[in-house]
Parts: structure tokens; C-alpha cells; sequence
């Protein structure tokens, strides 16, 4: 079983993926997180990999950036290789300043300044809400590790680069938690196909503040939010 973007095989995947933005980090959780991995996926090198974390199967690969570029991933895991959970795993820029450098942000939610979730249902503005147990599980994982956690509404923009400062003015005036470029689109993939997903961030820079971690730093504390998500995965043997 293939598709036009994956080249893994029926049954290669688990039923859960966490999906970094860049697919060298999805390599790095296979290497120094994962026991008797398999590369499952090399098309146009956004690499997937299968494995075990205490026993448990998981899968990890590569989303790209952007919400076009997840949706046109989670669309394959989901309705052709039988995942039921996808996990991002990615950085955020904070709207808030009690949000902070290496803060863990839970997306309850995600506002966004695409059109492509109004392209996929006629129109309509569609909340896009994470999967209330996946939340739950891993904000209670959290609390129990005594991190430095929120869990709020994102801002999921299709412009990396915005020139308009009235963007962010708004997002934080609202209470908007961080943004990055993802969410909005994987939630409604996952609820149009009636499957699971959830998005973890590290906070990674301030756009408030105009501050950014090192690289040492990110590593870090993605460590950290990489670790909950592993230890909340559902039991597949």
C-alpha cells in the first residue's frame, strides 16, 4: 500500500504518529527515543519511522510546514494506513507574556488566518478543537511531571512572515496563547474522518519580547514535551 506521498507498506504504521514539522527531528525521536525501528516512509525525504517505546508501537514522521502540508499527510495516515491518533510535536512563538521561553502549550483550540478549513466545509467557520481525552491525558501527564504548561486556544497562520503588526495585536488581545502553522488544519482532517489528534509545543521564541531559545535550549525543552507524549501513547503492541 502506497500512496503519492508515503511509500510504507499496509500495517507498516502504528496506530498513533507524532508528527514534528521537520523530518531530521522526526529522525532524532526514532534514534534516541525508539527500540527496533523501522524507516517506514522516504518519499521527497519527509522520513517516517516505526518503533516501540516501552513496548508500545508508535510511529513518528515529518509533517512540512504549514497546514497544507500536514493536511495532505494526516489525509494518507489516516484513510489509507489506519492511523487513529496523530500527536504534533512542534515549536510555537508566544502571544502572551506569562508564556514563556520553553513553556509546553497544549492547543485546546486553534483560530486561524487560512482559508483551507473554510475551502473543506462549504464556507462555514469550523472550530477547531482537539480530542478532549488525548488533551486530557497529557495535560494530566504534565501536571504529574510538575512542567511549566498552558492550555488555551492558538494561532494557526499561513504567513511565517507578517508584516502587519496588528496580527499579533489582536491574537494577544484576545488571548490567543502562541502561533505556529499547523493546528487548524490537522483538527479538521481529524474530525472530518472521525479519528484523534492533538498538537504539543514547546514555546520556542517571544513575539512579544522578541526573544528566541538556543539551539541547546530547544533541545531541551522539546525533550521534555516529546517525553509526554511518548508516555501517554495507547497500548499497541
Amino acid at each position: 500500500m502506497t500512496t503519492p506521498h508515503i511509500n510504507a507498506q499496509a500495517n507498516e504504521f502504528a496506530k498513533t504518529v507524532l508528527m514534528p514539522g521537520d523530518p531530521l527531528r522526526a529522525k532524532y525521536i526514532a534514534q534516541n527515543y525508539l527500540d527496533d525501528v523501522k524507516q517506514v516512509n522516504t518519499i521527497r525525504n519527509m522520513l517516517g519511522y516505526t518503533g516501540r517505546f516501552n513496548g508500545n508501537r508508535v510511529s513518528v514522521m515529518g509533517s512540512g510546514m504549514g497546514a497544507p502540508s500536514i493536511c495532505l499527510y494526516a489525509h494518507e495516515l489516516y484513510n489509507e494506513f489506519g492511523v487513529e491518533n496523530i500527536i504534533r510535536v512542534g515549536s510555537c512563538g508566544s502571544l502572551q507574556e506569562h508564556v514563556e521561553l520553553n513553556d509546553i502549550v497544549f492547543a485546546m483550540g486553534a483560530t486561524t488566518d487560512s482559508n483551507i478549513n473554510r475551502i473543506r466545509t462549504s464556507g462555514y467557520d469550523f472550530a477547531a478543537i482537539a480530542d478532549y481525552d488525548l488533551l486530557q491525558q497529557h495535560v494530566s501527564k504534565a501536571r504529574q511531571k510538575e512542567l511549566k504548561f498552558h492550555v488555551g486556544s492558538i494561532f494557526t497562520t499561513d504567513l511565517f512572515y507578517n508584516s502587519n503588526p496588528q496580527t499579533v495585536k489582536t491574537m494577544t488581545r484576545f488571548g490567543v496563547l502562541a502561533a505556529e502553522m499547523e493546528t487548524a488544519g490537522l483538527y479538521c482532517i481529524a474530525a472530518e474522518f472521525g479519528k484523534k489528534a492533538l498538537t504539543i509545543c514547546t514555546v520556542s521564541d517571544h513575539l512579544l519580547f522578541s526573544q528566541q531559545l538556543s539551539a541547546n535550549e530547544r533541545q531541551t525543552g522539546f525533550d521534555s514535551m516529546l517525553e509526554i507524549a511518548l508516555l501517554c501513547l495507547p497500548e499497541e503492541k
